[in-house]
């Protein structure tokens, strides 16, 4: 529990929880809607980090998780009354189980097989929510507006969604500083740098990564369910959008990849820079050509990301950002 003592977790705490506090203490609709995609972004880009950034092994397909954790919770709401904490909850757990089952299989493969997997998975798995009836099918299900009720009203649902999903955030977060500075955690990194050299240190590569990649499933399948609660409706297009899951990617990479702080920096500054070209006549139609090149750059000459960069520049801000 050393972690939590550390600098960086109170500067986590206050950074994260300081923007997240923005949009009650000023009670502003649209603050409050940029913030939640901000915090949205967080956990998928997080999530993502546990399993990329620890072990090298690189999820395209992890927002299968947010639908299937979507789709879980809204069904229970909708046909069994559940309430909303409950079913995301229920949401979470069903995509760690189903990752805990993928994850004995899949995981045996290295590099571009298991990214492609990955693909091919969320793949499937939309094609059959697609043509699952009790899901809705190919338009999926929508909230009658009395459903709200329960939570005081739509437009306090919506205050509720936001406040469950900066709990995730923080929760997520603090989950991955948890890893990465603990014994499970170092033997994550050894898998990284060399998987064979890490068995002979007596570390279970199979076993260890099944359950960080199950861990990794339960945030983003929180997410899709407090996401999909607060529009009201949920489809199989916008539950397994492969290109939400390599902005996600693009986030870890730009903000460093294998830091806790990294996926936080990218999201905000991704979402920043996609929400200006998007508003923008000029470069609407090109924002996923900036995401591919500032990828690219990233690659090539900022290989740590901007945390990386950070740190090696500057060593005194190493106890502040991990």
């Amino acid at each position: 529990m050393s972690a939590l003592r550390a600098p960086f977790f109170w500067v986590l705490l206050v950074v994260v929880g300081g923007v997240g506090l923005l949009p009650i203490l000023t009670g502003s609709d649209g603050t409050r809607e940029d913030v939640f995609l901000v915090l949205m972004l967080v956990i998928l880009a997080s999530s993502i980090n546990i399993i990329m950034g620890y072990t090298g092994y690189v999820s395209f397909g992890h927002i299968v998780f947010f639908g299937l954790g979507g789709y879980v919770a809204f069904y229970l709401m909708l046909n069994h009354q559940v309430h909303f904490v409950a079913a995301a909850l229920v949401g979470g757990i069903v995509s760690s189980l189903i990752a805990f089952l993928l994850g004995i299989p899949v995981l045996r493969l290295r590099g571009a097989y298991f990214a492609l997997a990955t693909i091919g998975i969320n793949e499937v798995v939309r094609s059959f929510v697609t043509n699952f009836d009790p899901f809705g099918g190919a338009t999926g299900m929508f909230f009658n507006y009395q459903v709200y009720d329960s939570y005081g009203g739509a437009k306090n649902a919506l205050w509720f969604a936001y406040d469950a999903i900066l709990i995730v955030a923080l929760l997520c977060t603090i989950t991955s500083l948890l890893i990465k500075k603990s014994k499970f955690g170092l033997g994550l990194l050894a898998i990284r740098e060399d998987q064979d050299a890490s068995q002979v240190l007596g570390i279970d590569p199979s076993r260890s990564k099944v359950v960080v990649y199950t861990i990794s499933a339960f945030f983003p399948g929180l997410a899709g369910a407090i996401f999909f609660f607060k529009n009201g409706i949920i489809e199989p297009g916008p539950a397994f959008d492969l290109l939400r899951s390599i902005e996600a990617l693009v986030m870890v990479m730009l903000g460093g990849y294998g830091t806790v702080a990294g996926p936080i920096v990218g999201a905000a500054v991704y979402e920043q820079l996609r929400a200006f070209l998007i508003t923008n006549p000029t470069f609407s139609s090109l924002h996923l050509f900036v995401a591919g090149f500032l990828l690219l750059l990233i690659v090539l000459f900022v290989t740590n990301g901007l945390v990386g960069w950070l740190r090696q520049r500057t060593p005194q801000l190493r106890r502040y950002l991990e």
